[in-house]
Formats: structure tokens, sequence, C-alpha cells
């Protein structure tokens, strides 16, 4: 271990206020000592991040289509406009947490968490308030509009999966 300096003694005191600090014993660790762990680079092209979301947003219209079909099918029009409108609130709520997300990670990654947290608040807080207000009102298109939300959940996640195991074969 090496000995403590004086403040006198060290490099980094500016010497108007080496004599204030006589007085004061700094202690270095090893640890102190050693240089930062290396961070990973960025990404050449940060697009990657939202390169997914073209293919999502068709697989989302497709799904919403579908939705609508077995909706009008079922229930007739107010539930195909229900489960559409569900299908429809997952694929914003998504691409808007994707989109916040990739933002943050190019300005500075260290945003990734708060923003993360924030978006989240406002989009669960939104969603509760549209299912609040639809579940309360005799709308029979309800129970459509859960089932869409329930399908497009699904949907979207299995895909986003499907698409990073794609990438991941790839590598």
């Amino acid at each position: 271990m090496t000995e403590p300096k004086r403040a006198a003694e060290r490099e980094d005191v500016v010497p108007e206020q080496r004599g204030d600090w006589d007085h004061l014993v700094v202690e270095e660790d090893e640890e102190d000592r050693e240089p930062l762990p290396d961070l990973p680079p960025l990404p050449a092209d940060p697009r990657w991040k939202t390169a997914h979301l073209p293919f999502l947003t068709a697989f989302s219209f497709a799904l919403m289509m579908c939705a609508a079909s077995v909706g009008f099918f079922a229930e007739g029009a107010p539930a195909a406009v229900g489960a559409a409108a569900g299908v429809m609130i997952v694929t914003i709520s998504y691409t808007m947490s994707t989109l916040v997300l990739a933002w943050a990670d190019t300005v500075r990654p260290a945003l990734i968490m708060p923003l993360g947290i924030i978006t989240y608040v406002v989009k669960y807080s939104l969603f509760g308030v549209i299912l609040a207000f639809v579940v309360s009102s005799e709308w029979t298109g309800r129970s459509a509009l859960g089932w869409g939300v329930v399908a497009g959940v699904m949907g979207w996640t299995a895909v986003q999966i499907w698409w990073v195991a794609g990438l991941a074969r790839r590598k």
C-alpha cells in the first residue's frame, strides 16, 4: 500500500490552495488508479432499433382487419370497431414505446430508464382511462375491444420475438 499524500504534494490540487489544505491527508486506493472499463461501442447504424416497426405495423394492420372481420361476423359493426380499436391501441402503445426508447438510446443511453418509465406510466394511465370509460359505458363493442387488446398484445409480442430471434440467427 502506498503512503498517503499530503495536499501540498498532490498534482491535482491547485498551487494557490495547497497551503490551505496541508493538514488534509488523502489516501489513494488501488481501485482509484485502475482505468475505467471500456464501454461497448455504439452501433454504427442505430436504425436497427426501429427496423422492425414497418413489418410489425403491417402485421398489426392485418391483425386489425382480421379482428374487425371476426368482430363483425360475431356481433356486428360495434364489435368490429371494438376489435379493431383494441388492436390499434396496442399498436400505438408499443410503437410509442419503441420510438421513445430508440430516441433516448441515440441521444444519451442514460435516458433510457427514466424515459422508459415515464412512457410506461403515461401509456398505461391513458390505457386505464380508456378502458375505464369503455367498461362503464353501455357500448356493445366493449368486450370485442378487450379481445382486440389481447390479440394485439399476443400478436405483437410473438412477432417481435420472432424478429429478434431472426436477428440473432443472422449474427
